[in-house]
């Protein structure tokens, strides 16, 4: 059974709290009747009128598990799925939630890294241009749906040093500027060049089921601005050191 086929699980075999994120999200075993595997799933979908977010306060706040099937259906346009977990929307217990692969051989999470010495093995990768380059599609992802929440907790690395995104409840912010651009030094070309691709036709397919419209002028407003930064930066540095 492989992730994609996340919908064909039908059987519940065990469920417990994961005990860490403040959505409160479970930790479920399902089985197709041959093959069973973990998932994350998460229901949370509440507003409140007004949400403190770094120096802003955002009124009319809304954290809910539709953004993680939105963010994950975005990464599939943009050729970065592979940096998260399968998610499809299933229910449990009667309560619709966003349902994620359980993301197999974790090593660790950048919480856990960073409390570690810089002289410890186990904190680096050997691969050290690889680690930056995926942590900079993260970042740069991160900007285009302006998620509040990429705290260390929702970074998470497997055996192989791969970076896992996790959790995109509170983002989709309907802001339309950027967050911290000069954290986005670089991007990765093919990931660039699929941005600047974008329609809201192709968005709206295949994620209008989950975001508003205002959300998803956010986003391509977000998308605008990336690309005239990078072709800044390409500008001012050279191709070479900005794209790779």
């Amino acid at each position: 059974m492989r992730p994609g086929e996340l919908r064909l699980f039908d059987i519940l075999v065990a469920s417990e709290p994961i005990g860490k994120g403040v959505t409160h999200p479970s930790r479920l075993t399902l089985s197709d009747g041959a093959f069973s595997h973990d998932v994350a799933f998460q229901s949370v979908d509440r507003k409140r009128a007004r949400q403190r977010l770094g120096r802003r306060t955002e009124l009319e706040f809304v954290d809910a598990y539709r953004y993680n099937i939105a963010a994950y259906r975005i990464a599939e346009l943009l050729g970065i799925d592979h940096m998260m977990p399968v998610t499809v929307e299933r229910a449990w217990k009667g309560i619709p939630g966003a349902m994620s692969w359980w993301v197999d051989n974790v090593m660790m999470d950048e919480q856990e890294r960073d409390g570690l010495d810089d002289g410890d093995g186990n904190k680096w990768p050997n691969d050290i241009q690889d680690f930056y380059r995926q942590k900079s599609r993260m970042l740069v992802f991160a900007e285009l749906v302006y998620d509040t929440d990429r705290n260390k907790g929702n970074v998470v690395y497997d055996a192989d040093w791969k970076h896992w995104m996790i959790d995109f409840s509170w983002a989709f912010r309907l802001w339309h500027e950027l967050q911290a651009p000069a954290n986005i030094p670089q991007c990765d070309r093919d990931f660039l060049e699929r941005m600047r691709g974008l329609t809201r036709a192709g968005l709206r397919e295949h994620a209008g089921e989950y975001l508003t419209a205002g959300e998803m002028n956010a986003v391509l407003d977000r998308r605008d601005k990336l690309v005239e930064h990078f072709e800044s930066l390409v500008k001012q540095k050279g191709e070479r050191l900005v794209l790779y």
